[in-house]
């Protein structure tokens, strides 16, 4: 992918287009909400930006994978939640109101700590190219608020300004964001495949590791914190799920790294199985909803 027209100009205006949708369902209350629930806010945003960064910086230091796949994972870890995680809250009866809320706020968050996370993960694996290679991280802050941010806040806009018009456009938006993620991981395994094969059997083991281990942390620390079940699915699936598609984007086009890419190619492909796995295990968990 690298060098490529494709990747360097198409899969930006993919993942716009797909932060766009995501804006489309937002409104301001939703950042409101979550001066209304705090407590389930804050557990979810330790376990999103704190926990998980660290959960996979440790998992790294017990594996021995090439620095840039290493980074790779750093930059999965980073990412905000997934648009999909509120579908997925929805189909487990978890608190949707929340899950929109959390992904409203981790997308403006993510602008400041992705390419915090990703810098400090690139001094540690990749030394002698980080010596040599001080990556830019306001530059880099910048690309990713006019790639996330300000897509968000313009399907926000569109919302409010035009509600009806946002109202009739956003299943259909939705729909095809949908098609445009499978599009952007069908590409990067395309132009990755040799890449790809030699690595998945390294790689899934370690998804599938990171995935399932997040949904059981998210889970069990929102119990101990007195979250209700419905809220501690919630926060959950918004510390597993990830935005796969900025993953890719950022190591195959900010990074120029097609080895960082591969590790979020894996993840958005492997992370809906434990997510699906998650969902019938936690309807039992919450129990039947409320008539």
């Amino acid at each position: 992918m690298q060098g490529d027209s494709i990747t360097q100009i198409l899969l930006p205006l993919m993942l716009c287009f797909i932060m766009f949708s995501l804006g489309l369902g937002l409104t301001a209350g939703d950042f409101r909400r979550v001066l209304a629930q705090p407590r389930a806010f804050v557990i979810g945003f330790i376990c999103h930006f704190l926990v998980l960064p660290g959960a996979c910086y440790l998992m790294l230091q017990f594996v021995s994978l090439p620095a840039a796949l290493a980074v790779g994972f750093m930059i999965i870890a980073a990412c905000p939640t997934g648009a999909t995680s509120n579908l997925l809250t929805y189909l487990a009866r978890g608190d949707v109101a929340l899950a929109v809320s959390f992904t409203a706020v981790a997308s403006v968050v993510t602008i400041v700590s992705l390419p915090l996370i990703v810098s400090f993960a690139y001094a540690k694996f990749m030394a002698a190219e980080a010596v040599a290679v001080k990556l830019p991280i306001g530059l880099m802050m910048g690309q990713i608020f006019l790639i996330v941010g300000l897509p968000v806040a313009l399907g926000m806009l569109f919302r409010a300004f035009k509600t009806e018009a946002a109202l009739r456009l956003e299943p259909i938006a939705t729909k095809v964001a949908a098609v445009l993620f499978v599009i952007i991981v069908a590409g990067a395994l395309a132009k990755n495949w040799a890449l790809f094969a030699a690595t998945f059997g390294q790689l899934a083991p370690m998804v599938l590791a990171l995935n399932l281990s997040m949904l059981a942390v998210g889970y069990g620390l929102s119990r101990l914190a007195q979250l209700d079940a419905r809220q501690s699915v919630t926060v959950a699936l918004e510390t597993a799920v990830q935005n796969a598609t900025l993953a890719i984007l950022v190591g195959s086009t900010l990074l120029k790294n097609d080895q960082m890419a591969l590790p979020g190619v894996v993840y958005g492909i492997l992370m809906y199985a434990g997510g699906v796995i998650f969902v019938f295990v936690a309807r039992k968990l919450v129990g039947a909803p409320e008539r």
